[in-house]
């Protein structure tokens, strides 16, 4: 019987066959055609998820790098105010050097005053008034006497 269906279809009937096809093929197309769109779209999307990741590390890279420099940075500070307080260490041990010098240049001097001699000076300053001689022998260009000293001389003393 189906060859009699399709004799008797006549033109009417192979007339909705064909556009019944032709409908189905523009939909098959259309289709496709979606489906193309689609997997762009995605491909699209997988390329900008990737193009961010790779920014994300880039990002986190140029972090890591400014954190390394702001260590450094910091690291330099730290030695540069070391290096300036052990340099105030050593100037303020200089200056207590000066002063311990020139205190123990202070106590090597005497002001002769009125009514003294070297031996009055040699027993209050080194302990032993005959000790006079090492006074007189280190202020040879001061003093032509020992027995003559005037107040107001600088002497020296031993040490």
């Amino acid at each position: 019987m189906a060859k009699d269906e399709k004799k008797k279809k006549g033109l009417l009937g192979k007339a909705l066959d064909a556009v019944s096809s032709r409908d189905e093929k523009e939909a098959a197309e259309e289709a496709a055609k979606a489906a193309r769109e689609a997997k762009a779209a995605a491909q699209k999307a997988e390329a900008e998820r990737k193009l961010a990741e790779v920014r994300a590390e880039a990002a986190e890279r140029k972090a890591k790098g400014v954190q390394e420099k702001m260590e450094k940075a910091e690291a330099e500070a730290r030695q540069a105010a070391a290096r300036e307080r052990a340099a105030e260490m050593k100037e303020k041990m200089e200056e207590a050097r000066a002063k311990a010098r020139a205190e123990e240049e202070a106590k090597r001097t005497y002001v002769v005053k009125s009514g003294d001699s070297l031996s009055k000076i040699a027993k209050a300053t080194l302990g032993d008034a005959s000790r006079w001689p090492e006074i007189f022998e280190l202020n040879k260009d001061l003093i032509k006497d020992p027995n003559l000293i005037h107040p107001g001389q600088e002497l020296k003393l031993p040490k």
